[in-house]
């Protein structure tokens, strides 16, 4: 399995946009496949906030990104690790947990000291990486946890 920058493969941002839109549309729930696209093509730069990482075997297997921004009821949190996605054929063989740990590495080197996530039901499968509960709260109508690791010492 190989984790690469989705800017050196950008052919697979319709596949992301379409599968991150299948999963996730009930909490942007105005946001477009269009407009993730669009969003997914401004993270192809040479900066790591925002960027995309995919992981890759002989098809894609899923996608994690990290960006400023990804609750906008928590401004004040920055970073966030997001669209942390394996496709349903591929779960349970590592491919998230690798792409989870990429991200937190890559944040590491950049001088990053912490990452946020929140998620709606995967608490456990981030704890067992090292990230911390820090709120459970309602968001567009649905429970999330709110989550952070650190990065230092």
């Amino acid at each position: 399995m190989k984790i690469i920058d989705l800017k050196f493969e950008p052919h697979h941002i319709p596949v992301l946009a379409d599968w991150h839109h299948r999963e996730w549309s009930y909490l942007n729930p105005n946001e477009t496949v269009e407009q993730r696209i669009a969003d997914m093509q401004s993270y192809l730069t040479d900066r790591l906030v925002p960027s995309t990482f995919i992981a890759k075997e002989e098809e894609l297997l899923g996608s994690a990104a990290v960006i400023e921004h990804d609750l906008d009821t928590r401004p004040e949190l920055s970073p966030w690790l997001a669209s942390v996605f394996v496709a349903p054929e591929h779960r349970g063989k590592g491919a998230g947990s690798k792409l989870v740990i990429h991200v937190m590495e890559k944040a590491r080197e950049a001088g990053i000291s912490a990452l946020y996530l929140f998620t709606p039901d995967k608490e456990h499968f981030y704890q067992k990486l090292g990230w911390q509960t820090i709120s459970k709260e309602t968001y567009q109508g649905h429970l999330i946890t709110v989550m952070k690791v650190n990065l230092t010492g």
